[in-house]
Formats: structure tokens, C-alpha cells, sequence
């Protein structure tokens, strides 16, 4: 049963004052932002290349990597006081993944200007990688007042830029470090829940065990993850709470997982045998199975959705290939009032029972 801070999610007046801008409404993170933030009585427009379906806010489509488009498209968030900055570009190299994601905050933050938006707040998104994640073992847990590394980062770049912005423009930010964001969103390549989800569907239309597809220190590690729901709560808390005004903090469900105690209990509520872990590169082995998908939604009446965009193969691998702890300490955001939590585990399973519910994945049990 998923355990949360009731206060946290009553609308209050202050609510229905704010007009806000979630770039990248299309991915997990922005999905539910916007729809906390409708659901709490906002005006929202979500900026994302195409609609999202189901979406009770508005939709505006602008290309942010376009500084031009971006200064014409954004006149139409001229009302603007709040800013959730999720979008988010891939690139292979360091150096790419900087410029093209300083482009699109630098872009954003330009075009609201010159429309005269009465911005107030900007909420901007980091994660691990802030504390070399992605790089390999670091010091945990992680603590917001741990030093920059020396290796570049488009992190530390979005963040220099939008501070200069606010002091420049008067606004106030605040920067977001969740784990392993887990919520309902397709063409999300870092969605850890739908690589789970999908994955084990698969394993058992093919009548197989449930095998947890990483290695053995993956599995034994501790990790962590950021429910979506609980971050989109998080967001809203930064963008009234004064202590939050240029703090950056950790955001977690508040608990630490292992794999080996988790994918036990996935595969009972999947309805499946277990079967001790067996590395499978998931970006090699997935692909093949397209095909045993689109039979399974014509099978299941699942919603059709393209496989590629379903779950991030690659993001898995990583993520089940990640043999050292990671932890980050979320004792700051609690010290200054965000004090929601969740149990991993339990919400695990009541997102698969959301996802099932849904027709994204097959029915369970």
C-alpha cells in the first residue's frame, strides 16, 4: 500500500495563481508534472513535439533547438510563471550532449523573456550522472554539497546558465536530482519500469522463468528509484517554497532497494516462476521479439504502441550492469519541508497492476 503526505497533495490557493510551461511534456517526468499541476488548478501548457494523448492541458509545439521558432512559438506562453524545464535530447559524446542541451534551455528561457513572461520560478532536472554515476563507483551516499567532478557535464552547463538567467532576469530555480524515474510514458529511453514490465510480458508468453538479465554485483547492489507521481509532487513543492529558492536536492521514493529481493516478488505478481539471474544484453535480445509483441496486443486488446518506443533495451543493460551502490542522501529536501515518500516495492507492483489496468502490458497473475 503506497504510503504518502496527504498535505503535499491538496491543492492550495496558491495553485490556481501559477501559469506553467512543462517543457518536454511528453516524457515520464513531464507527463505527470503537468498533471499535477492541472490536477491542483493551474493553467498548463505542455511543450512537446507531438500531443499527448489523454492530456487535459494544453498542448503547444515549439522547436526548441530552433532559436527563432522558439522566440515565435513561446509569444503564445507570454502568461508564463513557471517554468518545468524536462526536455531532454540523447547524443553520443559529451561535448554534443552539452551544446544541444544548453541550446534548448538557452533557447526556452530566451523566447519567454522576449515575450515578456512574468516568469517566477523554473524547475530544472539532473540526476545521477551529477555525482558520476554514469562513470562508475562513487562516494555514497551522495550529498548535494559534494563537489563538481572534473569530467564535463551538460548538468553543470544547464545549471550555470539558468542561474545567471535568474539573477540576471529575477527569477528563482531549483534543481531536481532524482534515480531511476519509474512512471507510464513511451519513448522515454531511461523509463526503468517499462524495460521491467515489458520484458518479463515477453518472458512469460514464451513460457520462461523470469531471470533478473544483469550481473550478479548489479544485483546485490543497492539502488533507488524516483517514483514519477512522487517527483511531480516535488516539483510543485519547489515552485512555492521559498527554502527551495537556488537549492538543488536529491529526490527519491526514500528507501533503498536490491534487485535480488525485488524480481522474486515481480515474478510472483506476474504469476511466474523465478529462475536465478542470467546476463542477457537486452539491446541485442529484445529487438527479436517485435513481432511476439504485436501478437500479444492483438491477443490482449493492447493498446498498439510502437515496440521501439515501448522501453529503453539499452538503458536497461546499463542499469542492470551497475555493480556498486547508488545512493543519494535526501535528508535536505526533508529538512526544508518536501518530507513525501513511497515504498519501492509496493509501488513497483501497483504500477504493473496501472500498467495491466491500462492495456500497456497483458493482464497478471
Amino acid at each position: 500500500m503506497t504510503h504518502e503526505n496527504t498535505s503535499m497533495n491538496a491543492p492550495s490557493s496558491d495553485d490556481a495563481t501559477r501559469t506553467v510551461l512543462v517543457a518536454g511534456a511528453g516524457g515520464v517526468i513531464g507527463r505527470h508534472v503537468a498533471d499535477e499541476y492541472t490536477r491542483r488548478g493551474a493553467q498548463v501548457r505542455g511543450l512537446s513535439r507531438r500531443p499527448v494523448a489523454g492530456a487535459q492541458w494544453d498542448h503547444l509545439s515549439v522547436d526548441l533547438l530552433d532559436r527563432e521558432a522558439s522566440r515565435a512559438g513561446l509569444g503564445a506562453a507570454a502568461d508564463t510563471t513557471h517554468l518545468v524545464f524536462a526536455a531532454y535530447i540523447e547524443r553520443d559524446t559529451t561535448a554534443e550532449q552539452i551544446a544541444v542541451n544548453s541550446a534548448l534551455l538557452t533557447n526556452a528561457l530566451d523566447g519567454l523573456a522576449d515575450a515578456g513572461a512574468p516568469l517566477r520560478h523554473v524547475t530544472l532536472y539532473q540526476g545521477g550522472k551529477a555525482y558520476g554515476a554514469h562513470l562508475g563507483y562513487f562516494n555514497t551516499p551522495a550529498r548535494e554539497r559534494d563537489a563538481r567532478l572534473i569530467q564535463p557535464n551538460f548538468y553543470y552547463d544547464q545549471e550555470d546558465i539558468l542561474r545567471a538567467a535568474g539573477e540576471e532576469r529575477g527569477f528563482e530555480a531549483t534543481m531536481l536530482r532524482p534515480e531511476g524515474v519509474v512512471g507510464y510514458a513511451v519513448g522515454n529511453p531511461m523509463n526503468i519500469l517499462m524495460v521491467i514490465a515489458v520484458y518479463a510480458s515477453i518472458c512469460r508468453e514464451l513460457g520462461q522463468p523470469l531471470r533478473f538479465p544483469g550481473t550478479h554485483a548489479a544485483y546485490d547492489a543497492l539502488y533507488q528509484v524516483t517514483d514519477a507521481s512522487l517527483l511531480a509532487r516535488a516539483t510543485v513543492w519547489a515552485g512555492s517554497e521559498a527554502r527551495a529558492a537556488g537549492e538543488v536536492y536529491n529526490i527519491t521514493n526514500g528507501d533503498q532497494i536490491r534487485w535480488r529481493h525485488l524480481w522474486p516478488v515481480f515474478a510472483r505478481h506476474f504469476g511466474m516462476e523465478y529462475a536465478e539471474p542470467q546476463p542477457v544484453p537486452l539491446a541485442e535480445a529484445m529487438p527479436h521479439h517485435e513481432e511476439l509483441w504485436q501478437g500479444m496486443v492483438a491477443k490482449y486488446g493492447l493498446v498498439p504502441t510502437d515496440y521501439k518506443d515501448l522501453a529503453g533495451w539499452a538503458f536497461g543493460d546499463f542499469l542492470f550492469r551497475s555493480g556498486f551502490d547508488n545512493v543519494t542522501s535526501t535528508i535536505k529536501a526533508r529538512q526544508h519541508g518536501f518530507t513525501d515518500c513511497l515504498d519501492t516495492e509496493d509501488r513497483f507492483l501497483e504500477l504493473f497492476d496501472e500498467l495491466a489496468a491500462g492495456k500497456i502490458i497483458p493482464p497478471l497473475g
